[in-house]
């Protein structure tokens, strides 16, 4: 199998943050939605509207120079906030990896990049917004994130760094 690469996200990497997005939007209480009804969701679309801000801070996972997976942070505010909104000093995470890439170790890759990045850039928590139906929900509790809200479905993660 091919070695996995993580680089930096970019300006370029708006297209593909989208199909990451509908990936992560797709989950157990919303399977199937297209990328069409997924990203016309404000709530969702959010997450990659202007990619990238200022801001923002994200790395793409590679295999044969395809990319298969994505992880990226923005802050949001009280006006416009997130799934996984704690604070407009908090960054939320978005995390997708394509179907065919999962369970081999992709999104735990991405995620431990993503904190080495968030770290040199002085970012000191991370929220997340998760299903807990959601398998991934069990790898971000053994990376660190700890439950700081529960809602009907879905559980609000922090991680401090």
């Amino acid at each position: 199998m091919d070695k996995i690469v993580i680089r930096p996200a970019g300006p370029d990497d708006v297209v593909f943050l989208e199909d990451m997005l509908v990936e992560a939007a797709n989950t157990p209480s919303h399977p199937g939605r297209s990328r069409a009804e997924t990203l016309a969701e404000p709530a969702v679309a959010h997450y990659v509207e202007g990619w990238p801000r200022a801001t923002d801070l994200g790395v793409v996972a590679e295999r044969s120079a395809r990319p298969i997976g994505a992880a990226w942070l923005r802050y949001f505010d009280e006006t416009a906030p997130a799934y996984g909104f704690v604070g407009p000093d908090v960054p939320e995470l978005a995390i997708g990896v394509d179907a065919a890439s999962r369970g081999g170790g992709v999104g735990r890759k991405l995620l431990r990049a993503l904190f080495e990045s968030a770290r040199a850039r002085g970012i000191a928590r991370i929220s997340l917004s998760v299903e807990r139906a959601n398998p991934a929900a069990l790898l971000y509790a053994a990376e660190g994130f700890t439950v700081v809200e529960r809602r009907e479905h879905a559980d609000t993660m922090l991680l401090r760094l």
